[in-house]
């Protein structure tokens, strides 16, 4: 009897403490936010995301012990998500500030904690199938440790496991002997077009696109351009631009993992890459229409959203 797949995160979950304010504020001034919130974010957002569309997720990074690990816990719980390691009891769930401005624009300041200590122990308990999706993120790739856990980790999961990485907006602070060790495994290379830029010096997505795809193996690349949706490089085949949807943005954190996670759900359910892309870029539409990190939608969601544009388009 075949196994359904999973979503084999391994990178971190934390906490995401949320600011919503008119502008950056000043250097030295004294700033009342209008809203805030903590959510579980980080990896979490990619697993919700994926978990929401039926595409079962497991956690196999470090959690905490402390108040942020309670709210990353409790989050992870009411999605179904597993959690697969043993909690580090010495160290609290690290958190991200996400200064979120008037026009759905964000800046982050991450703090560190018990996500920044996985092992390689750790990830031999993981028992990843042929069938499995695996992500990680580039933050993951920060810390030395994690890094050297997670690329030896990369060598041994099965030939056909689907590993799916996306660099971050920290792009260019990650080693280029992990990114190198990356491309040479990676089967969907995903960022924005920012990310894009850093990585080739180009801002053309669709060349950077192509430039991204000739460092890797396999596999293709997705180059996110917000409401324009994204390119998509497949194997040696030219650039594709499938389109993106208009809607008026509250809330853009969160938006491209969201897009990760959408689109790995419907990898997993056999649609083709575009038609992949096309649904993630649906679901990273609806993702910022919501305040929080962890937005995306339902299938009944999303079809009804798809629904709406198309009578949208055809009236």
């Amino acid at each position: 009897m075949s196994v359904a797949p999973r979503l084999v995160l391994v990178d971190s979950v934390v906490v995401d403490v949320v600011l919503n304010v008119d502008t950056l504020p000043e250097r030295g001034s004294d700033t009342y936010v209008e809203k805030s919130d903590s959510f579980a974010g980080g990896g979490f957002n990619v697993m919700a995301a994926a978990s929401r569309l039926g595409l079962a997720a497991v956690y196999g990074g470090v959690v905490g012990l402390g108040p942020f690990a309670t709210i990353a816990q409790e989050a992870m719980r009411q999605e179904g998500i597993v959690v697969a390691t043993a909690p580090n009891d010495d160290l609290d769930t690290g958190f991200v500030v996400a200064i979120v401005e008037f026009d759905g624009e964000r800046t982050f300041l991450t703090s560190n904690g018990a996500e920044a200590t996985l092992s390689t122990a750790q990830l031999d308990e993981l028992d990843v199938q042929g069938n499995d999706f695996v992500y990680f993120s580039g933050y993951a790739l920060l810390h030395e440790s994690n890094a050297r856990a997670l690329l030896s980790f990369l060598a041994r999961i099965p030939a056909s496991t689907c590993f799916l990485f996306d660099p971050g907006p920290i792009v260019n602070e990650i080693p280029e002997a992990s990114l190198d060790a990356v491309f040479a495994r990676v089967d969907w290379f995903s960022c924005n077009a920012r990310e894009a830029l850093l990585l080739t010096d180009t801002n053309d997505p669709e060349e950077a696109a192509r430039v991204l795809r000739g460092r890797m193996y396999r596999g293709g690349v997705i180059v996110r351009v917000g409401a324009d949706g994204c390119v998509v490089v497949e194997s040696d085949d030219a650039a594709v631009r499938v389109p993106g949807y208009v809607v008026e943005s509250i809330d853009s954190n969160g938006a491209g993992d969201c897009h990760v996670g959408a689109f790995a759900a419907s990898l997993a359910l056999k649609r083709p890459a575009l038609e992949a892309a096309r649904l993630a870029n649906a679901a990273a539409a609806i993702s910022v229409t919501k305040r929080g990190p962890a937005t995306g939608p339902t299938w009944p969601e999303l079809e009804a959203f798809l629904d709406q544009k198309k009578t949208e388009q055809s009236s």
